[in-house]
């Protein structure tokens, strides 16, 4: 029997409980994607850093003509690839953190599912989900900029937004308007789950590093796999999450029983 979709608030703690069980009851569904994603982007910055790595060093009071050759033929080429592979890495990842999101709420709504039709969906609102992970990302790094709490509260504020985009099926710019009522009066709850997740994401990651150290060239094949472990996290609390933020929604609009007379 699969977890049923929260229909209340629920607390911090509640929230992570059930998204630890949810991936756990569905522990392969969520991994395998991730892991594909993090494979493929893991395999581009290793070819990345190859290339880097194989770019000679620039003679010191080298001709201005041998730095522009240099320029022209190492720089400008990785440039090029590092731009390349960011995009690459950007729209997999975007898919398939758009397929997590849609799988995790599935697995809560319906009795059947299928990773096929997440994919399906999540290829379907692409551009929605391109276009809202660029305006926040956006808006967010100018938010630090200007004086780092600003970014904070950006970031709380669109902290809904894949869910919103997928669940609602609403396109870019609502799902940002929507994400800020549903996180509203709760802004420091939000914070705080955010934080929790991502130090436990960051957490795994540098211990991917770590125990990727020793395998050299394959450094990113072991730190890829360890951190999908952790990945899933991500998608399936801030779904959880959304349901819990619909839920409080909910119970304010029921109007309490009148007085006994």
């Amino acid at each position: 029997m699969n977890i049923q979709k929260p229909s209340r608030e629920l607390s911090i703690e509640q929230v992570l409980t059930l998204t630890f069980e949810l991936y756990s009851k569905n522990f392969i569904r969520f991994f395998i994607p991730i892991l594909i994603a993090a494979l493929i982007s893991g395999s581009l910055s290793g070819a990345l850093s190859k290339y880097i790595e194989s770019i000679p060093l620039l003679e010191y009071g080298a001709s201005e003509e041998a730095i522009w050759n240099w320029f022209s033929n190492y720089i400008g080429t990785l440039i090029i690839i590092g731009f390349t592979l960011g995009i690459v890495s950007w729209v997999i990842g975007t898919i398939v953190n758009g397929v997590c999101v849609k799988y995790a709420s599935d697995a809560m709504e319906k009795d059947k599912t299928s990773l096929g039709e997440a994919f399906g969906f999540a290829a379907y609102k692409l551009l929605s989900l391109l276009a809202v992970a660029f305006i926040t990302v956006i808006l967010i790094a100018l938010g630090f900029v200007a004086l780092i709490v600003p970014g904070i509260i950006l970031t709380v504020m669109f902290y809904l937004v894949f869910p919103v985009i997928i669940i609602e099926d609403v396109g870019a710019f609502e799902s940002l308007s929507r994400s800020r009522r549903l996180v509203s009066h709760r802004w420091f709850k939000t914070f705080i789950l955010s934080l929790i997740v991502g130090i436990i994401i960051l957490f795994a990651t540098i211990i991917g590093s770590l125990m990727g150290g020793p395998f050299g060239e394959f450094r990113w094949l072991v730190s890829s796999i360890i951190a999908a472990f952790v990945e899933p996290v991500l998608p399936i609390s801030t779904t959880i999450y959304y349901y819990s933020m619909v839920g409080r929604e909910e119970q304010q609009r029921i109007k309490p029983p009148p007085p006994p007379f």
